[in-house]
């Protein structure tokens, strides 16, 4: 976790010490250990997308700690990453497409789960642990420091429970991205450039969706 979000979220530091106490006994975690707050390497100040997704993907070595993106070295993309970049390429049609989305985390773009962590084979299974408390704080602490400097995208019904706390933020909000969903608006809704658009009349940079 960058120096900037230790400080953002000192007082949160409580709650992360009882949800590792009330995973230490739990075996087949995923992602591994030194990946669970990978989401936080960037500053915080230069975060300038927050996209925020459900949960690990349960399969065993594809987690990586950033939400929506993949292990470097995963085979088969899981089926909401291929939708998200099947949206992507008919969005931004010249973009290339792929499953390691650092590119992005690099230029300020927050992928962060609702919850951290989930078992192998058992999507959502820490749901009910207190990682969306966490998570809200995370979004109160960004509102709070980058407001007229930040765009959210919220896919799905998990993400859209932030959005009471990020006030006048600009949010492209929409269905999840999975195939249980995503022939319900998710393809076709261009968040990719809308995003950018925002960005442009923020006076910030656009974001380079190649990934």
């Amino acid at each position: 976790m960058h120096p900037t979000w230790q400080v953002a979220l000192a007082e949160q530091q409580s709650l992360l010490k009882t949800i590792e106490l009330s995973l230490a006994n739990t075996p087949d975690i995923t992602p591994a250990a030194n990946l669970v707050m990978r989401a936080f390497e960037q500053p915080l100040d230069q975060v300038r997308v927050l996209l925020i997704g459900q949960d690990p993907y349960p399969e065993a070595g594809v987690a990586c700690g950033l939400a929506f993106a993949v292990a470097a070295g995963t085979k088969k993309l899981p089926a909401s990453l291929r939708n998200i970049m099947t949206e992507l390429q008919s969005d931004l049609p010249s973009a290339q497409a792929g499953g390691n989305l650092q590119a992005w985390a690099n230029q300020g773009v927050l992928l962060l789960n609702r919850h951290l962590t989930t078992k192998i084979g058992e999507p959502g299974a820490h749901s009910k642990q207190a990682w969306p408390a966490f998570t809200d704080a995370v979004v109160q602490a960004l509102a709070e420091k980058r407001d007229s400097r930040l765009v959210a995208i919220l896919w799905g019904a998990q993400a859209g429970q932030v959005r009471p706390l990020l006030g006048n933020i600009p949010v492209i909000s929409g269905v999840h991205p999975s195939p249980l969903s995503a022939y319900r608006g998710f393809f076709g809704s261009k968040p990719f450039s809308k995003c950018n658009q925002l960005l442009h009349q923020m006076g910030e940079p656009p974001i380079d969706w190649n990934c």
